[in-house]
């Protein structure tokens, strides 16, 4: 069993227990969450939950997970573009297209089996045989940094530092449309929409989101921006822009059906930026990577539309 320690807050208070985790846990269902709580694997104080308990806010939960054991992951090699690596972490410089971790319709070509075939035995386990050594994920068609953990010390260390909102995360996007301010913030919960599973929404008792913006450039129906993200939920720029009227250019769930850039093959959004500080040393290390052909492609063509 993996356990996870989830610590509720007030803007929880009178959410179903069930309903809580299919939210925080991205990787189950309300239904899930239930068979779960059946069989003990979630407690408070040591006590188990029933499923139909009310959170108070302040609890913390601890959530045993099964051991997942459906496949068994190879090691494939994939060529990775890493930025850099050492004894505790490795960033790297995730392609469009490419999975984080395996799961149900994507066993192969991920970027964990290529983390396998690269570091072999040398990723934390906390999260897990299928993700091993992953501490934050970023979409399947969003490129750009991520850091993976390769002991748990290091594992820990970081994941304190995203929950802490301490870890720098900076991402470019081209939305549709002109947003009105040069910069502001966009403070809106986010959960999982009540009806399509693969969706999130802006809810009210959801988690606390919050997005840092600024124009970078304006063009003729569109706009360059960077984003600072002060928490990481589930498709949280994505989300935000489409809430404000300016969905990401290419974006399949949140974007226009119809667009000029709608058959483009996913979301033009890339993690650009990335700051911590190292597990081991206490050192404050800064990450970037430069805007992938795509991007820039279509900046292009943004410029010739002037």
């Amino acid at each position: 069993m993996n356990e996870h320690y989830l610590e509720t807050n007030s803007s929880d208070a009178g959410k179903r227990i069930d309903s809580y985790l299919s939210e925080r846990l991205d990787t189950i269902t309300r239904s899930a969450a239930q068979n779960l709580l059946v069989e003990g694997a979630v407690t408070l104080a040591g006590q188990p939950l029933k499923k139909n308990y009310k959170l108070t806010g302040g609890e913390i939960l601890c959530v045993r997970m099964p051991e997942l054991r459906e496949v068994d992951l190879i090691p494939e090699n994939i060529t990775i573009d890493i930025i850099f690596e050492d004894d505790d972490i490795i960033v790297v410089n995730k392609p469009r297209g490419m999975v984080v971790h395996p799961a149900v319709g994507n066993w192969s070509g991920t970027l964990v089996n290529a983390l396998m075939y690269h570091c072999g035995e040398r990723l934390s386990g906390i999260n897990g045989e299928h993700r091993p050594g992953i501490v934050h994920r970023i979409d399947k068609d969003t490129s750009g940094l991520l850091v993976v953990a390769k002991n748990d010390k290091a594992h820990q260390s970081l994941a304190a530092q995203i929950a802490r909102h301490t870890a720098y995360r900076g991402y470019e996007a081209v939305v549709i449309g002109a947003p009105r301010d040069d910069s502001g913030i966009i403070d809106k919960p986010i959960a999982r929409h009540k009806t399509d599973r693969k969706r999130m929404a802006i809810v009210q008792g959801g988690r606390e989101a919050i997005t840092h913006y600024t124009v970078l450039k304006r063009y003729h129906g569109y706009t360059h921006m960077a984003f600072r993200l002060e928490t990481g939920r589930t498709h949280q720029i994505r989300v935000h822009m489409a809430s404000v009227g300016h969905p990401i250019i290419g974006d399949p769930l949140y974007g226009l059906k119809k667009d000029r850039f709608s058959d483009m093959g996913g979301q033009c959004l890339h993690a650009a930026r990335l700051t911590l500080v190292h597990p081991s040393t206490g050192e404050l290390l800064e990450f970037s990577a430069p805007l992938p052909q795509y991007f820039i492609d279509i900046l292009a063509k943004l410029e010739r539309m002037q």
